[in-house]
């Protein structure tokens, strides 16, 4: 672990995001323990040199975010995670997520924690209270299989303690759903795994599923994906070569069709496929007299 001392922390995202709701990105650490062998965020544009081996924090984050938030007309939703996880093992010593939870409650901001782990679950009683305004939390969730997340997802908490988690959260009252993304290509996008997943996740009280049927390539990320197909999926490596060449999205097979049948089964099951976003409440009308 590295400690450093950031300029700023909170990044506003020019276009309109219709996937998680966001308007602005709040990254407390950089570089991520979780290891998972997909993750884009080793692609080089990130300019994270050792992206599983030094995690560099940054400790002055939550005072930081409470002066920049000070400053913001524009209420917007805050998503956590969009670079690493701000559930890491770490986070328990740190406690950074925690502190900037609390900055966004008491200046009245919504919040969408993207995550992979249970440890959400500590800040319950913060999350409630920023649902008053508006809270998500969305576990990503690739398999509903522990032994093949293990392979793919290492470091992270398997899928059943996500899925508990899930089934805390919704019945403490959070608006809590599933990130169905990346789908890795001859892995995890056979659909009797999809649909299990799917069924999973609606009877622990998953109110949506985000699908996206893709995986992203490219220079150092696929470089590492290709290094651990090698060592977990031994042969795969050259069918991915061969069906996507220097590609930088991998669909996988099929996966319009996956998609509708991901669509048509969310439907079946009270599911949506698209997240309900914040909407700030319309200024009362003044009175005529």
């Amino acid at each position: 672990m590295v400690e450093v001392q950031a300029r700023t922390v909170l990044n506003p995202i020019r276009q309109p995001d219709p996937l998680f709701g966001l308007r602005y990105t709040l990254n407390l650490y950089r570089g991520c323990q979780h290891h998972c062998i997909y993750c884009d965020s080793r692609s080089a544009c990130y300019n994270i040199a050792d992206f599983d081996g030094e995690i560099q924090v940054k400790t002055n984050a939550p005072q930081l975010l409470d002066q920049e938030l000070a400053r913001k007309r524009t209420r917007g939703t805050i998503g956590t995670g969009s670079m690493n996880d701000p559930y890491m093992p770490l986070e328990t010593h740190y406690r950074l997520t925690r502190a900037a939870l609390q900055v966004i409650a008491r200046r009245g901001f919504p919040v969408h924690v993207l995550t992979k782990s249970d440890l959400v679950l500590q800040d319950l009683p913060l999350l409630q209270e920023i649902h008053k305004v508006y809270a998500a939390v969305t576990f990503t969730i690739t398999t509903p299989a522990d032994d093949l997340a293990a392979r793919i997802e290492p470091a992270a908490p398997p899928p059943t303690r996500r899925f508990q988690a899930v089934e805390t959260l919704a019945s403490a009252g959070l608006y809590t759903g599933i990130a169905l993304m990346p789908a890795l290509p001859w892995i995890t996008d056979r659909w009797e795994d999809l649909r299990e997943l799917i069924r999973r996740a609606a009877g622990c009280g998953a109110q949506y599923i985000l699908p996206l049927m893709a995986l992203t390539l490219r220079d150092r990320q696929r470089e590492h994906y290709y290094a651990q197909l090698d060592q977990h999926f031994p042969g795969l490596r050259s069918r991915y070569e061969r069906q996507y060449g220097q590609r930088y999205t991998a669909w996988a097979p099929h996966s319009r069709e996956l998609f509708h049948k991901i669509g048509d089964f969310c439907s079946q099951l009270g599911l949506a496929c698209q997240i309900t976003p914040y909407q700030p409440a319309a200024p009362a009308q003044p009175a005529l007299f």
